[in-house]
């Protein structure tokens, strides 16, 4: 399973007043998105979202999101290690993900581009 690199999870309470910040910090623009009522904006390392209470404390259960090559080896990867599957894989617009606990209790979602 090749880790491909991680995505920092950020609620924030007004989504237009914190794109400026992280573009300027990351030094790129970014890409916006509503996903289950939450407003969304990837940039740079970061993914920020805004929405309703009740989506973000489920959203802000997940630490991190992990990008690999493949879900489906990454799935069988953890499964041998010990983490339980907690959600997926499912297919979405721009790839596969799934959420996982890791043995120490730490949730992450898991992403390819892989249709």
């Amino acid at each position: 399973m090749d880790i491909l690199g991680a995505t920092l999870r950020v609620c924030v309470d007004d989504l237009d007043t914190a794109v400026p910040f992280y573009e300027r910090l990351a030094g790129g623009r970014a890409l916006r998105f509503e996903r289950a009522g939450v407003q969304v904006a990837a940039v740079g390392c970061f993914l920020l979202m805004s929405g309703p209470e009740s989506e973000l404390e489920v959203l802000r259960k997940v630490a991190a999101t992990i990008a690999v090559t493949d879900v489906d080896e990454a799935h069988k990867v953890l499964t041998e290690l010990g983490a339980h599957i907690v959600a997926g894989p499912v297919t979405t617009p721009v790839g596969r993900n799934m959420i996982v606990m890791h043995p120490d209790g730490a949730i992450y979602e898991y992403v390819d581009r892989r249709g």
